[in-house]
């Protein structure tokens, strides 16, 4: 069965009517026609049958001229007598007549003379000679005589009428499914994080307008609830942020740097996991789509990779342009690269483009995650006690945040067992 809604409504329309239709043609066919075409040939026989009648009762006179001149002018029929020759061999039985077996049966149940009759091909003449005494009647009738030869006028106009009302049900439904066409377009990009077209509104049917409304009120209580939740975080920071920057002056104005010492490496760590909160903030933030160069990061994580004095392989299969929000993918890549050269000497990065999908898998020869805790590294602020999260620094928000851009743009991230040794990161987004 088809998948589209479109598909599947012709067919509710088209499959009655094949079927109806069917039946329709089955019984006109079986019936009615068969029906008109046995009283035809009924007739004709019954013709044929009087003249023989008339053949061997009256005196041949000149030649059977009345006996000819009523056949032509009484009963549209055209008779010659003719010397007693054999009849001709049976031609080939036609696939599909019924002409040629109602008509044969007829003679041999009012006649029951040999015969033989020729009703092959498009002719509108059917021949049929009689065996007499003496000699062989030869007999040409017009085929709408003995068959119903307008018959498929009422197929013709069942089928074109047929055309012409799926032609109506055709439009009517592609206006019909075309507002849910594009109610599940704006739902698409709008799950992928990008924006719906400026020009949707809601159509069609009232169900399908209350399915779009509903939609938009969806749509702007999440980006409102976005917007709130990043103001918040972003209040809250700035004003820690504050308070920091006060401890800190502070401690600079008094005088012991023993005691100072310890406090500075606090109030630095409180620095670090604030600009963590900030990036997880700017993470959620709204960004609009746009091309992303691919080359160019890589460019930037090589650079990155010299720095820490890491061996980072490359790989990309596919057009290096992809529709991505720019900062947004930037920064995700950036983590899980980043990530990767905290626990391990050799990183490989394998980028495929193709079929309006990008796959970026990381690989490392680090520690790896036991696959229990696999999921839990992707929760807000977790830090693991062992393995690749024994960095002080750390806030545990990269993965996080990582995986909050791949779900905007409409895919995920995984983690599983890397061929080198460690830890393989796969990310699929529609780009």
């Amino acid at each position: 069965m088809p998948k589209g809604l479109y598909a599947r409504s012709l067919i509710i329309v088209i499959a009655p009517m094949i079927l109806l239709q069917g039946v329709v043609a089955f019984v006109f066919m079986e019936r009615h026609w068969q029906l008109v075409t046995q009283r035809l040939s009924t007739a004709v026989v019954r013709d044929i049958a009087a003249i023989i009648d008339m053949i061997e009762t009256y005196p041949p006179g000149d030649n059977y001229a009345d006996v000819i001149r009523i056949a032509q002018e009484r009963l549209a029929l055209k008779i010659d007598l003719l010397p007693p020759d054999p009849l001709p061999a049976p031609g080939p039985k036609p696939f599909f007549s019924i002409l040629d077996g109602i008509l044969s049966t007829e003679i041999t149940r009012q006649i029951n003379r040999p015969f033989w009759i020729d009703t092959v091909g498009n002719s509108s003449i059917v021949e049929v000679r009689i065996q007499l005494e003496n000699k062989v009647l030869r007999v040409f009738a017009r085929r709408s005589q003995a068959y119903a030869s307008n018959s498929h006028i009422f197929v013709v106009w069942m089928v074109v009428t047929s055309l012409v009302l799926l032609t109506i049900a055709i439009l009517f439904l592609r206006n019909q499914i075309r507002p849910i066409q594009k109610l599940a377009e704006a739902a698409d990009l709008f799950g992928k994080g990008r924006s719906p077209p400026a020009d949707f509104q809601p159509r069609g049917a009232e169900e399908v307008r209350r399915a779009g409304l509903a939609f938009i009120q969806m749509r702007e209580r999440i980006e409102r609830q976005i917007e709130q939740r990043t103001a918040m975080l972003t209040g809250v920071s700035h004003d820690l942020r504050t308070i920091l920057t006060r401890f800190r002056l502070q401690l600079a104005l008094t005088g012991s740097k023993a005691d100072v010492a310890a406090l500075d490496q606090d109030i630095d760590d409180m620095q670090s996991m604030l600009e963590g909160y900030l990036a997880f903030a700017r993470g959620e933030a709204s960004e609009d789509t746009g091309t992303l160069d691919l080359n160019a990061l890589f460019d930037r994580l090589k650079e990155e990779a010299n720095l820490r004095k890491r061996t980072l392989k490359i790989a990309l299969v596919g057009e290096p342009q992809v529709h991505v929000r720019p900062h947004a993918f930037t920064r995700l890549a950036t983590n899980l690269v980043g990530n990767a050269f905290r626990y391990a000497k050799n990183v490989s990065v394998t980028a495929t483009h193709r079929r309006g999908a990008l796959t970026m898998i990381v690989d490392d020869d680090g520690p790896g995650i036991p696959l229990d805790r696999r999921e839990d590294v992707f929760k807000p602020f977790v830090r693991l006690d062992e393995a690749r999260n024994q960095d002080a620094s750390g806030t545990g928000l990269g993965l996080s945040i990582a995986r909050d851009i791949a779900r905007s743009h409409g895919g995920d991230i995984s983690l599983d067992d890397s061929p080198m040794g460690g830890l393989r990161a796969v990310v699929r987004v529609p780009a």
